[in-house]
């Protein structure tokens, strides 16, 4: 009698784990085997590592060519979106420069 008392008590949680092992079941007897969603795939997974292989080779085959010999590579691309702009022999002249003399002529 005192196991059934127990188990009265606990009979929720008995209830709820056997329907939710049921609905495991149900959902594993359903769900496609994982060979069927890496054939899915494939052509996906294929296209991405070919991309990964022929970024990773151009970076071994292309040599770095900067503009300036001491300029990192993109770093003139940055100075242009920050702002700043290179004059032919190599002064930078910031944008905040070019607003002063504007205003300064007027």
């Amino acid at each position: 009698m005192e196991i059934e008392e127990k188990l009265l008590k606990f009979k929720f949680h008995i209830l709820f784990a056997l329907i939710f092992s049921l609905f495991i079941i149900f959902i594993c007897y359903l769900a496609p085997s994982f060979v069927d969603i890496i054939n899915y795939f494939s052509p996906l997974l294929v296209s991405t590592a070919l991309f990964l292989v022929a970024a990773v080779v151009f970076d071994r085959i292309s040599p770095p060519s900067p503009e300036y010999p001491g300029e990192k590579a993109g770093e003139g691309l940055l100075d242009y979106v920050a702002g700043e702009l290179v004059a032919g022999g190599g002064v930078v002249l910031v944008a905040e420069e070019k607003i002063d003399e504007i205003v300064k002529t007027e």
